[in-house]
Parts: C-alpha cells; structure tokens; sequence
C-alpha cells in the first residue's frame, strides 16, 4: 500500500462502521461483505470484484490492532496531506516535508528522521500477504474432490448418504432424485478449512452410479425389456410390467405386436427438478427352443394354414437399391 492511500482512503466508511467498532462487530460486517462481493458469489462481475478487493484492503489495517493504531495516527496528523515526488525550490517538498518539522530538518539528522520513520510505519508500505489477489482479507479454504458410487434407485429417487474423508472426518449429503452417471455435486463448506479465518472450500461429489439389472436410463426415462409369447404376441394379452421401486403395472398387448414395440408407461420414469419421465417397456417376442410333439404338431398345422408369405421381400429390395 502506498503512503498516500492512507490519507485518502477512509477504511472505516469503506465497510460502514464507526471509528470505535469493535473487533467483534468489526468482524461481523467484514465477513458480510465479504460473502455479498465475493467473485464466486458474482462471476464476471468486475464491480463486485473491485468492491471486494476495496473491502478487504480495509479489513486487512483496521483488524490488525498495530495497524489500525497506526493508521488512526497519521489520519489525525492531517487527512488532507497530499504526497508527491519532490517539490520545486521555495515549494512542499512532498513527503519529506510533511514530516520535515515532525522528526527536525537538516542533512545531519537525516538518518535519525528516516529511523523515526520507519518506527513509526514500519510494515505499513510492505507488500499485503493472504487474500484475493494478495489484498489481506481471508482466503477461502481448497475445494476437495471425491467420487461417490451410488446404487441406481439411490441414484433415481435421491437419499442422505455419510462420507469418510481420509483425515476419519464423516460428511453427510444430500443426492438429489435423479442424479445421473457423472454428474458433480457440490456441497458447500464441506471442503478443507481456511488458513485465516476465512470460509471453507467446497467438496465436489462425481457420482457413478451402479448398473440395474432391469432397467436402464435414458435421460428422464427407464427402458426395460419385456419378453412375450409367440401367442401372446399373436392373439394379443393383458402383461405384468415392473416398475422401479414400485408394484408392476398391467399393460395391453395388442393383438399381432411385432418384437421391439414400444409400450409407454406415462409418468413412471425419473422424478427430477428437470421434469419427469416415463417408463419405455420394448417387447420382446420369446421363442421356444424346445415343443414337445403335440405342439410342434399343431405349429405345423397353423403354418399350412398360413398363406406364403416372405417377410425379408422389402428387406432384400431394399438392399439392392
């Protein structure tokens, strides 16, 4: 900080207190700010970042007990000083002769009044440590990244689930319904402490989540295949489709449905902030590997009673096209 900021910058009227504050409430507004200019809290937002630098260069004199006397001092000795490089014969001489009379003139008591000086602003112009771009205010505490597995209803319907860290410490949080693989979370104060006071980092969750045996996902809807028989299939039935977490529900088969139809169960898929989806039951025509003689019997009977028919022609004309 430069000596002339000190003149110019009232710190006190920069976080809104009075000159006897406490360090307590002197604490509480800053962190305020802080939280309310913070550029995590307003990304992209340059004013916010420059307040926030503003606020934290203020904090950073007025929480230090040395630096805060120090700074009252030479706000008393004479707010409207104004500093320059050097002055011309018979002019101020700038800095030098704002504190001329204050430490006595003359080359030969120079070094004592450069001594004096430094006594008494000692540190006062030295580079500031910690906090956003280096301006002391508290620097918030490393974000941790983990990755946590989930079991797909987990990971459909959302629950609380603890994590160990490896320092033994247990976390609690909350997944939300319809997380999907990969997805981050992110749990707000739940990261490593920070070094001076100022807030904890955040740990971000990567979900995997673990296969269904049944279902699968697709976006906000679950597909799960359903097998059928041939004469189901032909004659058409009324089928038990199962749900994820729920009772199975019935559904029609309409009479001759080919193999990879699908039936839409409305509004029994993924429950999330995005919406909700259905349930895609595709059906799959189940053909027996084994009839025992009365039935191979009777199959040969109904295709006999068929007309001929080849259901590749459109196939094949296709192919050659």
């Amino acid at each position: 900080m430069a000596s002339q900021d000190w003149f110019d910058k009232d710190f006190y009227k920069v976080l809104g207190v009075s000159k006897d504050v406490s360090d307590t409430d002197l604490k509480k507004t800053y962190r305020k700010l802080a939280r309310q200019f913070h550029p995590d809290s307003n990304p992209g937002d340059a004013a916010a970042e420059a307040k926030f630098k503003e606020i934290s260069e203020a904090n950073s004199v007025l929480s230090d007990p040395e630096q805060r006397r120090e700074y009252d001092q030479m706000r008393a000795m004479g707010s409207g000083a104004r500093f320059s490089a050097g002055g011309r014969p018979g002019q101020p001489g700038g800095f030098e002769d704002v504190f001329g009379g204050m430490f006595g003139g003359g080359n030969a008591r120079q070094r004592g009044r450069n001594a004096q000086f430094e006594d008494l602003f000692g540190g006062m112009f030295g580079n500031p440590t910690g906090g956003f771009g280096g301006f002391g205010g508290p620097t918030k505490g490393r974000d941790l990244t983990t990755t946590v597995a989930l079991d797909f209803i987990t990971a459909i319907q959302g629950d609380t689930v603890k994590l160990e860290q490896a320092n033994g410490r247990t976390i609690t949080a909350k997944i939300p319904a319809g997380v999907s693989d990969g997805q981050k979370i992110k749990l707000k104060g739940k990261g490593e402490p920070s070094q001076d006071g100022g807030q904890p980092g955040d740990l971000v969750l990567t979900v995997e989540v673990r296969k269904h045996p049944v279902f699968e996902r697709e976006g906000l809807n679950l597909r799960v295949d359903v097998p059928v028989t041939f004469v189901e299939a032909v004659l058409g039935a009324t089928i038990e489709v199962p749900t994820l977490g729920g009772e199975p529900v019935k559904l029609r088969v309409a009479p001759g449905t080919p193999s990879g139809r699908v039936l839409r169960v409305k509004g029994r898929g993924v429950t999330s902030a995005k919406g909700v989806g259905d349930l895609l039951a595709t059906v799959q025509v189940a053909v027996p590997s084994h009839l025992p003689g009365d039935a191979a019997t009777a199959l040969e009977a109904f295709a006999k009673a068929m007309p001929e028919e080849n259901p590749r022609i459109d196939l094949l004309a296709r192919a050659r096209s």
